[in-house]
């Protein structure tokens, strides 16, 4: 197994089929006295398959029209010392056909919280996707940098 193979592993194994909580950093719309972005960061509940970490949120937040004015994101899972960039996108409500796959895998790992945050009638009750290009495994503690492309998919 090569290093980038091991991270997507352990991707898979602190993040796969269940529900983590993460930073989600995008840029603010309106900037600074200066004119320069701002960041806003907030916590998120996800779902990480594949490279992407899945979100359920609605369409009119603050999150969402951020992402949609500049999708480059940045993540944190301080449990791991995990960081990662990435683009976000919204695929749309969560009832659409296309994401009826991976709201089947969603809904039943959030079902502790889901019905009580959402209302999946609303056509605004949206996913989005996070899909890594960077990230970094960082804990100097143990002697662990692991640097990963995800694009390139090297580690």
């Amino acid at each position: 197994m090569n290093t980038y193979e091991e991270a997507m592993r352990q991707l898979q194994e602190k993040f796969g089929n269940q529900d983590a909580l993460i930073s989600l950093s995008t840029i603010s719309l309106s900037s600074n006295e200066q004119g320069k972005p701002v960041p806003a960061a907030r916590l998120v509940n996800v779902y990480y398959e594949d490279g992407c970490f899945y979100t359920v949120t609605y369409a009119t937040t603050d999150k969402v029209k951020q992402i949609e004015a500049n999708p480059e994101v940045a993540i944190c899972y301080i449990v791991e010392n995990f960081t990662a960039n990435g683009i976000a996108e919204n695929l749309g409500w969560v009832c659409d056909e296309r994401n009826k796959a991976l709201m089947d895998k969603i809904r039943p790992i959030f079902a502790g919280w889901y019905n009580d945050a959402n209302n999946d009638e609303d056509t605004n009750t949206c996913l989005v996707r996070i899909r890594m290009t960077k990230g970094l495994w960082n804990d100097a503690h143990k002697g662990i940098r692991n640097e990963i492309d995800f694009v390139n998919k090297t580690a």
